[in-house]
């Protein structure tokens, strides 16, 4: 069995967040390639994308599909139907990150990006604070884990500062905050 941790608790969402008649898709930041092979069920041809050498080579170890070492701001890389991230864009410059999930987009495609971000006010804090306890038990309950290697990093942009980037960038964009730390943005580009 796979294992689970708060992102992956995301991976339905994004699942279904896949347009209809999807033929090519990327996911940036794929680690070890899991949400990839998720994606490759319904989706002809998947990409992930890297820069952690471990990271790929266990995605590669894993799987078939097409796995990229490199930096996604500058890799050399096609049009996708859809495209994914999670937890990855704040080890990223934020605004580059996401313009150019955009702008890899077919007309009519969709990005969906699940990102942490940093509590910064009161209403934040509160937030946290009264999610903490659910928090704590759907990870023992689930026996929270991911693959060893994974990168870490703290957020540096907070909820709010995430939100009006994102609407300034993708206008008309989805923002919703989860009650695992996390917060989604979904945007479809116009046709």
């Amino acid at each position: 069995m796979p294992y689970w941790n708060t992102n992956v608790a995301r991976h339905p969402g994004i699942l279904r967040a896949v347009p209809a008649g999807c033929a090519t898709a990327l996911d940036v930041g794929c680690g070890d390639g899991l949400l990839v092979r998720k994606l490759a069920e319904a989706v002809p041809d998947v990409t992930g994308i890297d820069k952690s050498p471990e990271m790929v080579a266990q995605a590669r170890s894993l799987s078939g599909d097409t796995f990229v070492e490199g930096d996604f701001l500058s890799a050399d890389l096609g049009l996708y139907d859809f495209v994914c991230s999670v937890a990855t864009i704040h080890h990223l410059d934020f605004e580059a990150a996401l313009a150019r999930m955009r702008d890899l987009l077919h007309p009519g495609g969709v990005v969906v990006v699940v990102g942490l971000a940093r509590d910064a006010s009161v209403t934040d804090w509160a937030a946290t604070i009264a999610a903490a306890p659910v928090v704590r038990i759907v990870k023992t309950v689930r026996r929270a884990r991911g693959p060893e290697g994974m990168p870490a990093m703290q957020p540096r942009m907070s909820y709010r500062e995430v939100r009006t980037a994102a609407q300034r960038l993708l206008p008309g964009a989805r923002y919703r905050r989860h009650v695992l730390r996390r917060y989604s943005l979904t945007w479809q580009k116009p046709a």
